[in-house]
Protein backbone atom coordinates (compact mmCIF):
# COMPACT_ATOMS: atom_id res chain seq x y z
CA UNK A 1 0.00 0.00 0.00
CA UNK A 2 1.64 3.23 -1.14
CA UNK A 3 1.03 6.77 0.13
CA UNK A 4 -1.09 9.21 -1.80
CA UNK A 5 1.03 11.04 -4.37
CA UNK A 6 1.59 13.87 -4.41
CA UNK A 7 1.08 14.41 -0.69
CA UNK A 8 -1.43 17.27 -0.82
CA UNK A 9 -0.70 18.49 2.71
CA UNK A 10 2.74 19.77 1.67
CA UNK A 11 1.07 22.58 -0.28
CA UNK A 12 -0.18 24.05 2.97
CA UNK A 13 2.95 23.74 5.06
CA UNK A 14 4.25 27.11 6.24
CA UNK A 15 7.50 28.00 4.46
CA UNK A 16 9.38 27.63 7.73
CA UNK A 17 8.36 23.96 8.21
CA UNK A 18 10.40 21.44 6.17
CA UNK A 19 8.47 18.42 4.85
CA UNK A 20 11.34 16.20 5.95
CA UNK A 21 14.30 16.35 8.30
CA UNK A 22 17.20 14.24 9.48
CA UNK A 23 17.11 13.12 13.10
CA UNK A 24 20.29 12.79 15.17
CA UNK A 25 21.17 9.42 16.58
CA UNK A 26 20.36 10.64 20.09
CA UNK A 27 18.96 8.98 23.14
CA UNK A 28 16.45 10.90 25.22
CA UNK A 29 19.08 11.84 27.87
CA UNK A 30 21.07 13.52 25.09
CA UNK A 31 18.36 16.21 25.01
CA UNK A 32 19.21 17.10 28.60
CA UNK A 33 22.96 16.78 28.13
CA UNK A 34 22.82 19.23 25.20
CA UNK A 35 20.60 21.71 27.07
CA UNK A 36 22.94 21.70 30.07
CA UNK A 37 26.03 22.01 27.87
CA UNK A 38 24.71 25.03 25.97
CA UNK A 39 22.42 26.68 28.52
CA UNK A 40 23.34 25.25 31.91
CA UNK A 41 22.55 28.42 33.86
CA UNK A 42 19.08 28.79 32.37
CA UNK A 43 16.04 27.78 34.46
CA UNK A 44 14.86 24.26 33.65
CA UNK A 45 12.05 23.72 36.19
CA UNK A 46 9.83 25.93 38.30
CA UNK A 47 7.72 24.23 40.96
CA UNK A 48 5.58 26.15 43.44
CA UNK A 49 8.25 28.77 44.10
CA UNK A 50 11.41 26.71 43.54
CA UNK A 51 13.60 27.08 40.44
CA UNK A 52 16.15 24.56 39.18
CA UNK A 53 18.74 25.31 36.49
CA UNK A 54 19.72 22.88 33.76
CA UNK A 55 23.10 22.35 35.43
CA UNK A 56 21.45 21.43 38.73
CA UNK A 57 18.88 19.26 37.01
CA UNK A 58 21.60 17.29 35.21
CA UNK A 59 23.51 16.92 38.46
CA UNK A 60 20.43 15.44 40.17
CA UNK A 61 19.74 13.22 37.16
CA UNK A 62 23.30 11.86 37.39
CA UNK A 63 22.68 11.16 41.07
CA UNK A 64 19.52 9.25 40.24
CA UNK A 65 21.27 7.24 37.51
CA UNK A 66 23.96 6.26 40.02
CA UNK A 67 21.35 5.33 42.63
CA UNK A 68 19.55 3.04 40.22
CA UNK A 69 22.78 1.41 39.11
CA UNK A 70 23.66 0.92 42.76
CA UNK A 71 20.31 -0.83 43.27
CA UNK A 72 21.26 -3.29 40.56
CA UNK A 73 19.39 -1.81 37.60
CA UNK A 74 21.04 -2.80 34.33
CA UNK A 75 20.35 -1.79 30.76
CA UNK A 76 16.91 -2.85 29.58
CA UNK A 77 15.39 -3.32 33.05
CA UNK A 78 12.07 -1.62 33.61
CA UNK A 79 11.82 1.19 36.14
CA UNK A 80 8.29 2.35 36.96
CA UNK A 81 7.58 5.98 37.86
CA UNK A 82 4.30 6.74 39.65
CA UNK A 83 4.50 10.45 40.44
CA UNK A 84 2.46 13.60 39.92
CA UNK A 85 4.07 16.59 38.21
CA UNK A 86 6.99 17.56 40.45
CA UNK A 87 10.78 17.92 40.00
CA UNK A 88 11.30 14.34 41.20
CA UNK A 89 9.26 13.09 38.22
CA UNK A 90 11.64 14.80 35.78
CA UNK A 91 14.75 13.66 37.68
CA UNK A 92 13.49 10.07 37.87
CA UNK A 93 12.63 9.99 34.16
CA UNK A 94 15.95 11.23 32.81
CA UNK A 95 17.90 9.43 35.54
CA UNK A 96 16.39 6.05 34.70
CA UNK A 97 17.04 6.56 31.00
CA UNK A 98 20.61 7.72 31.63
CA UNK A 99 21.15 4.46 33.52
CA UNK A 100 19.91 2.54 30.47
CA UNK A 101 16.60 1.48 31.99
CA UNK A 102 13.23 1.37 30.25
CA UNK A 103 10.76 3.75 31.90
CA UNK A 104 7.24 2.60 32.73
CA UNK A 105 5.11 5.68 33.39
CA UNK A 106 2.35 4.77 35.82
CA UNK A 107 -0.80 6.79 36.43
CA UNK A 108 -1.02 7.83 40.12
CA UNK A 109 -4.80 7.46 39.89
CA UNK A 110 -4.65 3.76 39.06
CA UNK A 111 -6.61 1.51 41.38
CA UNK A 112 -4.92 -1.61 42.68
CA UNK A 113 -6.13 -3.89 39.88
CA UNK A 114 -4.78 -1.54 37.20
CA UNK A 115 -1.51 -0.98 39.05
CA UNK A 116 -0.91 -4.67 39.56
CA UNK A 117 -1.58 -5.40 35.88
CA UNK A 118 0.88 -2.79 34.67
CA UNK A 119 3.67 -3.68 37.09
CA UNK A 120 3.28 -7.41 36.48
CA UNK A 121 2.97 -7.05 32.71
CA UNK A 122 6.06 -4.82 32.43
CA UNK A 123 8.13 -6.80 34.92
CA UNK A 124 9.34 -3.58 36.56
CA UNK A 125 12.12 -4.19 39.08
CA UNK A 126 12.04 -0.73 40.70
CA UNK A 127 9.26 1.79 41.24
CA UNK A 128 9.66 5.45 42.23
CA UNK A 129 6.53 6.80 43.89
CA UNK A 130 5.23 9.33 46.40
CA UNK A 131 4.36 8.74 50.05
CA UNK A 132 0.69 9.54 49.43
CA UNK A 133 0.46 6.48 47.19
CA UNK A 134 2.60 4.05 49.15
CA UNK A 135 -0.25 2.29 50.97
CA UNK A 136 -1.86 1.37 47.66
CA UNK A 137 1.44 0.04 46.31
CA UNK A 138 2.06 -1.92 49.50
CA UNK A 139 -1.30 -3.67 49.14
CA UNK A 140 -0.41 -4.64 45.59
CA UNK A 141 3.04 -5.92 46.59
CA UNK A 142 1.87 -7.81 49.63
CA UNK A 143 3.51 -7.57 53.05
CA UNK A 144 6.37 -9.78 51.88
CA UNK A 145 7.20 -8.87 48.27
CA UNK A 146 9.16 -12.07 47.70
CA UNK A 147 5.93 -13.98 48.23
CA UNK A 148 3.58 -11.47 46.65
CA UNK A 149 2.15 -11.17 43.13
CA UNK A 150 5.03 -8.96 41.89
CA UNK A 151 8.24 -10.96 42.40
CA UNK A 152 10.16 -8.80 39.91
CA UNK A 153 9.51 -5.60 41.90
CA UNK A 154 12.54 -5.69 44.21
CA UNK A 155 12.97 -2.03 45.16
CA UNK A 156 10.72 0.92 45.99
CA UNK A 157 11.92 4.53 46.19
CA UNK A 158 9.49 6.80 48.04
CA UNK A 159 9.56 10.58 47.77
CA UNK A 160 7.26 13.29 49.10
CA UNK A 161 5.96 16.43 47.47
CA UNK A 162 7.99 18.34 50.06
CA UNK A 163 11.21 17.02 48.52
CA UNK A 164 10.61 19.31 45.55
CA UNK A 165 9.45 22.38 47.50
CA UNK A 166 11.41 25.48 48.50
CA UNK A 167 11.87 26.67 52.07
CA UNK A 168 9.64 27.35 54.02
CA UNK A 169 7.01 25.35 52.09
CA UNK A 170 9.19 22.28 52.62
CA UNK A 171 8.66 22.65 56.37
CA UNK A 172 4.99 23.62 56.21
CA UNK A 173 3.90 20.80 53.86
CA UNK A 174 4.37 17.89 56.35
CA UNK A 175 2.51 19.88 59.00
CA UNK A 176 -0.39 20.29 56.59
CA UNK A 177 -0.31 16.56 55.86
CA UNK A 178 -0.61 15.81 59.57
CA UNK A 179 -3.40 18.34 59.95
CA UNK A 180 -5.25 16.69 57.07
CA UNK A 181 -4.92 13.32 58.77
CA UNK A 182 -2.19 11.79 56.62
CA UNK A 183 0.27 9.75 58.73
CA UNK A 184 2.78 8.10 56.43
CA UNK A 185 3.70 4.65 57.72
CA UNK A 186 6.46 3.62 55.36
CA UNK A 187 8.85 0.80 56.34
CA UNK A 188 12.10 2.41 55.17
CA UNK A 189 14.92 -0.10 55.23
CA UNK A 190 12.54 -3.07 54.95
CA UNK A 191 11.17 -4.95 51.95
CA UNK A 192 13.47 -3.01 49.64
CA UNK A 193 11.88 0.37 50.49
CA UNK A 194 14.17 3.42 50.31
CA UNK A 195 13.68 7.14 51.00
CA UNK A 196 14.28 9.31 47.96
CA UNK A 197 15.61 12.21 50.05
CA UNK A 198 18.15 10.03 51.85
CA UNK A 199 19.36 8.37 48.65
CA UNK A 200 19.78 11.69 46.87
CA UNK A 201 21.54 13.29 49.87
CA UNK A 202 24.06 10.44 50.08
CA UNK A 203 24.62 10.01 46.33
CA UNK A 204 27.29 11.68 44.27
CA UNK A 205 26.63 12.58 40.61
CA UNK A 206 27.51 9.60 38.41
CA UNK A 207 29.76 11.02 35.72
CA UNK A 208 30.28 7.65 34.08
CA UNK A 209 29.40 7.58 30.41
CA UNK A 210 25.70 7.13 29.75
CA UNK A 211 24.55 3.62 28.94
CA UNK A 212 25.45 2.52 25.42
CA UNK A 213 22.11 3.02 23.71
CA UNK A 214 21.09 2.05 20.18
CA UNK A 215 18.56 4.84 19.66
CA UNK A 216 16.78 3.17 16.75
CA UNK A 217 16.19 -0.13 18.49
CA UNK A 218 16.54 0.22 22.26
CA UNK A 219 13.37 0.96 24.19
CA UNK A 220 13.11 4.18 26.14
CA UNK A 221 9.79 3.33 27.68
CA UNK A 222 6.73 1.17 27.88
CA UNK A 223 3.84 3.60 27.68
CA UNK A 224 0.61 1.88 28.58
CA UNK A 225 -2.46 2.77 26.58
CA UNK A 226 -5.19 4.47 28.54
CA UNK A 227 -7.42 1.44 28.57
CA UNK A 228 -10.48 3.43 27.47
CA UNK A 229 -11.70 0.45 25.45
CA UNK A 230 -10.18 -2.48 27.34
CA UNK A 231 -7.06 -3.90 29.02
CA UNK A 232 -4.09 -1.54 28.78
CA UNK A 233 -1.21 -2.68 26.58
CA UNK A 234 2.43 -1.65 26.88
CA UNK A 235 3.46 0.39 23.84
CA UNK A 236 7.16 -0.06 23.07
CA UNK A 237 8.65 3.34 22.23
CA UNK A 238 12.30 3.61 21.27
CA UNK A 239 14.62 6.52 21.92
CA UNK A 240 14.41 7.31 18.20
CA UNK A 241 10.59 7.36 18.31
CA UNK A 242 10.52 9.91 21.12
CA UNK A 243 13.40 12.09 19.93
CA UNK A 244 11.94 12.24 16.41
CA UNK A 245 8.48 13.20 17.66
CA UNK A 246 9.93 15.87 19.93
CA UNK A 247 11.80 17.35 16.96
CA UNK A 248 8.77 17.10 14.69
CA UNK A 249 6.78 19.05 17.27
CA UNK A 250 9.58 21.59 17.61
CA UNK A 251 9.57 22.14 13.84
CA UNK A 252 5.82 22.84 13.99
CA UNK A 253 6.45 25.48 16.69
CA UNK A 254 8.83 27.29 14.34
CA UNK A 255 8.39 30.74 15.87
CA UNK A 256 9.38 29.55 19.32
CA UNK A 257 12.84 30.50 20.52
CA UNK A 258 15.41 28.48 22.45
CA UNK A 259 15.75 29.51 26.13
CA UNK A 260 12.84 31.98 25.85
CA UNK A 261 9.79 29.75 26.15
CA UNK A 262 7.99 28.88 29.33
CA UNK A 263 5.95 25.68 29.17
CA UNK A 264 2.93 25.41 31.46
CA UNK A 265 2.74 21.77 32.52
CA UNK A 266 -0.81 21.22 33.72
CA UNK A 267 -0.97 18.05 31.63
CA UNK A 268 0.53 15.11 33.54
CA UNK A 269 4.07 14.20 32.49
CA UNK A 270 3.28 10.51 32.92
CA UNK A 271 0.93 10.78 29.93
CA UNK A 272 2.71 10.55 26.58
CA UNK A 273 1.21 13.85 25.37
CA UNK A 274 2.64 15.77 28.32
CA UNK A 275 5.87 13.81 28.18
CA UNK A 276 6.63 14.74 24.56
CA UNK A 277 5.04 18.18 24.12
CA UNK A 278 6.05 19.45 27.56
CA UNK A 279 8.98 17.68 29.24
CA UNK A 280 11.00 16.57 26.22
CA UNK A 281 10.16 19.58 24.06
CA UNK A 282 10.99 22.02 26.86
CA UNK A 283 14.34 20.28 27.31
CA UNK A 284 15.08 20.29 23.57
CA UNK A 285 14.42 24.04 23.45
CA UNK A 286 16.11 24.73 26.81
CA UNK A 287 12.86 26.25 28.00
CA UNK A 288 11.46 26.53 31.52
CA UNK A 289 9.01 23.83 32.57
CA UNK A 290 6.43 25.25 34.99
CA UNK A 291 5.09 22.25 36.87
CA UNK A 292 1.67 22.05 38.48
CA UNK A 293 0.94 18.89 40.50
CA UNK A 294 -2.61 18.76 39.16
CA UNK A 295 -5.02 20.80 37.07
CA UNK A 296 -6.79 23.34 39.24
CA UNK A 297 -8.53 26.15 37.35
CA UNK A 298 -7.73 28.90 39.86
CA UNK A 299 -4.11 27.81 40.21
CA UNK A 300 -3.66 27.66 36.43
CA UNK A 301 -5.08 31.17 35.99
CA UNK A 302 -2.87 32.54 38.75
CA UNK A 303 0.19 30.79 37.32
CA UNK A 304 -0.43 32.26 33.88
CA UNK A 305 -0.75 35.71 35.41
CA UNK A 306 2.36 35.39 37.59
CA UNK A 307 4.78 33.23 35.57
CA UNK A 308 3.74 34.35 32.06
CA UNK A 309 4.03 31.00 30.23
CA UNK A 310 4.05 31.13 26.44
CA UNK A 311 3.22 27.50 25.59
CA UNK A 312 0.27 25.68 27.16
CA UNK A 313 -0.63 22.26 25.69
CA UNK A 314 -3.80 20.81 27.09
CA UNK A 315 -7.02 18.89 26.67
CA UNK A 316 -10.34 20.49 25.68
CA UNK A 317 -11.73 20.07 29.19
CA UNK A 318 -8.93 22.28 30.53
CA UNK A 319 -9.74 25.09 28.13
CA UNK A 320 -13.47 24.65 28.83
CA UNK A 321 -12.82 25.08 32.56
CA UNK A 322 -10.69 28.18 32.03
CA UNK A 323 -13.04 30.07 29.70
CA UNK A 324 -16.00 29.39 31.99
CA UNK A 325 -14.27 30.59 35.16
CA UNK A 326 -15.67 33.96 36.26
CA UNK A 327 -12.19 35.38 36.96
CA UNK A 328 -10.70 34.48 33.57
CA UNK A 329 -11.88 37.59 31.76
CA UNK A 330 -10.44 39.81 34.51
CA UNK A 331 -6.91 38.39 34.32
CA UNK A 332 -4.05 39.16 31.94
CA UNK A 333 -3.53 35.93 30.04
CA UNK A 334 -1.79 37.55 27.08
CA UNK A 335 1.51 35.69 27.56
CA UNK A 336 -0.06 32.56 26.04
CA UNK A 337 1.07 32.21 22.42
CA UNK A 338 0.79 28.50 21.53
CA UNK A 339 -1.75 25.96 22.72
CA UNK A 340 -2.13 22.52 21.21
CA UNK A 341 -5.27 20.65 22.16
CA UNK A 342 -5.29 16.88 22.02
CA UNK A 343 -6.83 13.71 23.44
CA UNK A 344 -10.41 14.68 22.51
CA UNK A 345 -12.25 16.80 19.92
CA UNK A 346 -11.88 20.56 20.36
CA UNK A 347 -15.26 22.33 20.04
CA UNK A 348 -15.22 25.44 17.85
CA UNK A 349 -16.82 27.61 20.54
CA UNK A 350 -14.07 26.68 23.00
CA UNK A 351 -11.35 27.49 20.49
CA UNK A 352 -12.80 30.89 19.60
CA UNK A 353 -13.46 31.96 23.18
CA UNK A 354 -10.03 30.89 24.41
CA UNK A 355 -8.24 32.71 21.59
CA UNK A 356 -10.28 35.85 22.26
CA UNK A 357 -9.39 35.60 25.97
CA UNK A 358 -5.63 35.16 25.51
CA UNK A 359 -4.78 36.50 22.08
CA UNK A 360 -2.82 33.29 21.51
CA UNK A 361 -3.37 30.48 19.05
CA UNK A 362 -5.24 27.34 20.09
CA UNK A 363 -5.02 24.58 17.51
CA UNK A 364 -6.37 21.07 17.41
CA UNK A 365 -3.96 18.22 16.89
CA UNK A 366 -4.08 14.46 16.95
CA UNK A 367 -1.96 11.65 18.21
CA UNK A 368 -2.01 8.29 19.88
CA UNK A 369 0.25 6.49 22.31
CA UNK A 370 1.44 4.19 19.55
CA UNK A 371 2.93 7.22 17.72
CA UNK A 372 4.81 8.89 20.59
CA UNK A 373 2.11 10.50 20.29
CA UNK A 374 1.71 13.40 17.81
CA UNK A 375 1.02 12.78 14.11
CA UNK A 376 -1.14 15.75 13.01
CA UNK A 377 -1.77 19.37 13.88
CA UNK A 378 -3.26 22.43 12.32
CA UNK A 379 -0.64 25.03 11.36
CA UNK A 380 -0.29 27.43 14.27
CA UNK A 381 0.20 30.57 12.21
CA UNK A 382 -0.65 29.39 8.69
CA UNK A 383 -3.80 28.06 7.03
CA UNK A 384 -5.91 26.02 9.39
CA UNK A 385 -9.29 24.38 9.08
CA UNK A 386 -11.60 24.41 12.05
CA UNK A 387 -12.95 21.00 12.99
CA UNK A 388 -10.01 19.13 11.45
CA UNK A 389 -6.95 17.67 13.13
CA UNK A 390 -4.86 19.50 10.55
CA UNK A 391 -1.98 18.22 8.47
CA UNK A 392 0.42 15.31 8.99
CA UNK A 393 3.67 16.19 10.70
CA UNK A 394 6.95 16.23 8.73
CA UNK A 395 8.08 12.74 7.66
CA UNK A 396 4.62 11.39 8.53
CA UNK A 397 2.72 9.58 5.78
CA UNK A 398 -1.02 9.09 6.19
CA UNK A 399 -3.71 7.20 4.34
CA UNK A 400 -7.42 6.70 4.66
CA UNK A 401 -8.02 3.00 4.09
CA UNK A 402 -11.32 1.67 2.75
CA UNK A 403 -12.61 -0.79 5.34
CA UNK A 404 -14.10 -3.09 2.72
CA UNK A 405 -11.27 -3.28 0.19
CA UNK A 406 -8.22 -2.38 2.25
CA UNK A 407 -7.16 0.03 -0.49
CA UNK A 408 -6.61 3.79 -0.23
CA UNK A 409 -9.95 5.57 -0.06
CA UNK A 410 -10.99 8.43 -2.31
CA UNK A 411 -10.72 12.02 -1.18
CA UNK A 412 -13.55 12.77 1.24
CA UNK A 413 -14.39 9.09 1.80
CA UNK A 414 -14.57 7.74 5.35
CA UNK A 415 -12.09 5.02 6.21
CA UNK A 416 -9.55 3.94 8.79
CA UNK A 417 -6.61 6.27 9.37
CA UNK A 418 -3.24 4.59 8.81
CA UNK A 419 0.10 6.24 9.64
CA UNK A 420 3.78 5.60 9.14
CA UNK A 421 6.73 7.67 10.31
CA UNK A 422 9.74 7.72 12.64
CA UNK A 423 7.48 8.20 15.67
CA UNK A 424 5.53 4.95 15.18
CA UNK A 425 6.05 2.38 17.93
CA UNK A 426 8.07 -0.80 17.75
CA UNK A 427 5.04 -2.83 18.85
CA UNK A 428 3.14 -3.98 21.94
CA UNK A 429 5.12 -5.46 24.81
CA UNK A 430 4.86 -9.26 24.80
CA UNK A 431 1.83 -9.13 22.47
CA UNK A 432 2.93 -10.20 18.98
CA UNK A 433 -0.62 -11.01 17.87
CA UNK A 434 -1.92 -7.60 18.94
CA UNK A 435 1.07 -5.98 17.24
CA UNK A 436 0.37 -7.79 13.98
CA UNK A 437 -3.19 -6.49 13.96
CA UNK A 438 -2.18 -2.83 13.97
CA UNK A 439 1.28 -2.81 12.35
CA UNK A 440 1.06 -4.02 8.77
CA UNK A 441 3.58 -3.39 6.00
CA UNK A 442 5.09 -0.52 7.96
CA UNK A 443 1.74 1.18 8.56
CA UNK A 444 0.08 1.77 11.93
CA UNK A 445 -3.68 1.20 11.69
CA UNK A 446 -5.11 3.55 14.29
CA UNK A 447 -8.65 2.26 14.72
CA UNK A 448 -9.93 5.78 14.06
CA UNK A 449 -12.33 6.63 11.25
CA UNK A 450 -11.28 9.73 9.34
CA UNK A 451 -11.46 11.60 6.05
CA UNK A 452 -8.92 13.60 4.06
CA UNK A 453 -9.96 16.56 1.94
CA UNK A 454 -8.39 17.81 -1.28
CA UNK A 455 -5.97 20.02 0.67
CA UNK A 456 -4.63 17.18 2.80
CA UNK A 457 -6.43 18.22 5.99
CA UNK A 458 -7.64 15.25 8.01
CA UNK A 459 -10.80 15.01 10.09
CA UNK A 460 -11.45 12.35 12.71
CA UNK A 461 -14.98 11.06 12.35
CA UNK A 462 -14.87 8.68 15.31
CA UNK A 463 -13.38 5.57 16.81
CA UNK A 464 -14.35 2.49 14.85
CA UNK A 465 -15.58 0.91 18.08
CA UNK A 466 -17.68 3.96 18.97
CA UNK A 467 -19.69 4.16 15.74
CA UNK A 468 -23.40 3.74 16.42
CA UNK A 469 -25.39 1.71 13.89
CA UNK A 470 -29.08 2.56 14.18
CA UNK A 471 -31.55 1.12 11.73
CA UNK A 472 -28.73 0.47 9.27
CA UNK A 473 -27.41 4.07 9.46
CA UNK A 474 -23.93 4.91 10.74
CA UNK A 475 -23.97 7.64 13.40
CA UNK A 476 -20.68 9.23 14.44
CA UNK A 477 -20.79 10.43 18.07
CA UNK A 478 -18.33 13.25 17.45
CA UNK A 479 -20.73 14.91 14.99
CA UNK A 480 -23.58 14.86 17.52
CA UNK A 481 -21.29 16.07 20.30
CA UNK A 482 -20.20 19.04 18.17
CA UNK A 483 -23.83 20.08 17.69
CA UNK A 484 -24.50 19.84 21.43
CA UNK A 485 -21.39 21.87 22.25
CA UNK A 486 -22.76 24.67 20.09
CA UNK A 487 -25.71 25.05 22.46
CA UNK A 488 -25.02 28.02 24.74
CA UNK A 489 -26.11 26.12 27.84
CA UNK A 490 -23.98 22.98 27.34
CA UNK A 491 -20.60 22.79 29.04
CA UNK A 492 -19.78 19.17 28.17
CA UNK A 493 -21.41 16.44 26.12
CA UNK A 494 -20.73 12.78 25.45
CA UNK A 495 -22.56 10.45 23.09
CA UNK A 496 -22.77 6.66 23.20
CA UNK A 497 -24.91 4.02 21.55
CA UNK A 498 -27.34 2.03 23.65
CA UNK A 499 -29.44 -1.02 22.84
CA UNK A 500 -32.76 -0.41 21.11
CA UNK A 501 -35.24 -3.18 20.28
CA UNK A 502 -36.41 -1.51 17.08
CA UNK A 503 -33.27 0.17 15.66
CA UNK A 504 -30.64 -2.15 17.15
CA UNK A 505 -28.94 0.85 18.71
CA UNK A 506 -30.00 4.38 19.48
CA UNK A 507 -28.26 7.53 20.65
CA UNK A 508 -27.85 8.52 24.29
CA UNK A 509 -26.48 11.94 25.29
CA UNK A 510 -24.78 12.71 28.60
CA UNK A 511 -24.92 16.44 29.30
CA UNK A 512 -23.17 18.68 31.84
CA UNK A 513 -24.98 22.04 31.79
CA UNK A 514 -23.11 25.27 32.34
CA UNK A 515 -23.28 26.60 35.87
CA UNK A 516 -26.64 28.18 36.65
CA UNK A 517 -28.27 26.93 33.42
CA UNK A 518 -31.41 24.78 33.47
CA UNK A 519 -31.62 22.47 30.45
CA UNK A 520 -34.41 20.14 29.40
CA UNK A 521 -34.60 17.20 27.04
CA UNK A 522 -37.27 19.02 25.04
CA UNK A 523 -35.02 22.02 24.47
CA UNK A 524 -32.00 19.96 23.42
CA UNK A 525 -34.12 17.72 21.24
CA UNK A 526 -35.41 20.75 19.36
CA UNK A 527 -31.85 22.11 19.05
CA UNK A 528 -30.52 18.87 17.58
CA UNK A 529 -33.43 18.33 15.19
CA UNK A 530 -32.71 21.72 13.63
CA UNK A 531 -29.11 20.70 12.97
CA UNK A 532 -29.02 16.93 12.47
CA UNK A 533 -30.81 14.31 10.42
CA UNK A 534 -33.55 12.77 12.53
CA UNK A 535 -31.83 9.39 12.87
CA UNK A 536 -28.81 11.10 14.52
CA UNK A 537 -30.80 12.97 17.18
CA UNK A 538 -30.38 11.56 20.72
CA UNK A 539 -33.37 9.63 21.96
CA UNK A 540 -32.21 9.62 25.58
CA UNK A 541 -30.64 12.44 27.62
CA UNK A 542 -29.00 12.22 31.01
CA UNK A 543 -27.98 15.38 32.86
CA UNK A 544 -25.00 15.04 35.17
CA UNK A 545 -22.49 17.06 37.18
CA UNK A 546 -19.47 15.02 36.06
CA UNK A 547 -18.37 12.45 33.51
CA UNK A 548 -15.82 9.66 34.03
CA UNK A 549 -12.55 10.75 32.45
CA UNK A 550 -8.92 9.84 32.08
CA UNK A 551 -6.38 12.02 33.87
CA UNK A 552 -6.06 14.26 30.80
CA UNK A 553 -9.77 14.72 30.27
CA UNK A 554 -10.78 12.11 27.72
CA UNK A 555 -14.26 10.81 28.48
CA UNK A 556 -14.18 7.12 29.39
CA UNK A 557 -17.11 5.90 27.32
CA UNK A 558 -16.32 2.37 28.43
CA UNK A 559 -17.21 3.46 31.98
CA UNK A 560 -20.53 4.90 30.77
CA UNK A 561 -21.34 1.56 29.13
CA UNK A 562 -20.36 -0.26 32.35
CA UNK A 563 -22.66 1.99 34.38
CA UNK A 564 -25.54 1.20 32.02
CA UNK A 565 -24.88 -2.52 32.28
CA UNK A 566 -24.98 -2.33 36.08
CA UNK A 567 -28.23 -0.36 35.95
CA UNK A 568 -29.73 -2.92 33.58
CA UNK A 569 -28.60 -5.79 35.82
CA UNK A 570 -30.21 -4.16 38.85
CA UNK A 571 -33.37 -3.52 36.85
CA UNK A 572 -33.54 -7.16 35.79
CA UNK A 573 -32.97 -8.31 39.38
CA UNK A 574 -35.79 -6.04 40.52
CA UNK A 575 -38.08 -7.39 37.82
CA UNK A 576 -37.22 -10.97 38.78
CA UNK A 577 -38.03 -10.20 42.39
CA UNK A 578 -41.42 -8.71 41.49
CA UNK A 579 -42.23 -11.68 39.32
CA UNK A 580 -41.42 -13.98 42.22
CA UNK A 581 -43.87 -12.14 44.43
Amino acid sequence: MEPIEPRPWFRHYPDEVPPSASYPDWSIPDLLLEAARKHGDRPAIYFLGKSITYNRLLEDVRRMAGILRGLGVVKGERVAIMLPNCPQAVIAYYGALLAGAVVVQTNPLYVERELEHQLADSGASVIITVDLLYARLARVRGEHPELGPLPDLRKVIVTSIKDGLPFPKKIIYPLKQWKDGFRPDIPYGKHGVHAYSRLMADAKPDFAAAADIDAANDLAQLQYTGGTTGLAKGVMLTHRNLVANTMQTSAWFYRSTDTRERFLAALPLFHVFGLTVLMNLATLRAGELILLPRFDTVQVLQTIREKRPSIFPGAPTMYVALINHPQASKMDLSSIEICVSGSAPLPLEVQERFEALTGGRLIEGYGLTEASPVTHANPIWGKRKIGTIGLPFPDTDCLIVDQDTGEPAAVGQIGELAIRGPQVMKGYWNRPNETAKVLRDGWLYTGDLATMDEDGFFTIVDRIKDVIIAGGFNIYPREVEEVLYEHPGVQEAAIIGIADEYRGQTVKAYIIPKQGVELTQVELNRWCRERLASFKVPHVYEFRDTLPKTIIGKVLKRKLHEELEKENDLSREGSDGNDAD
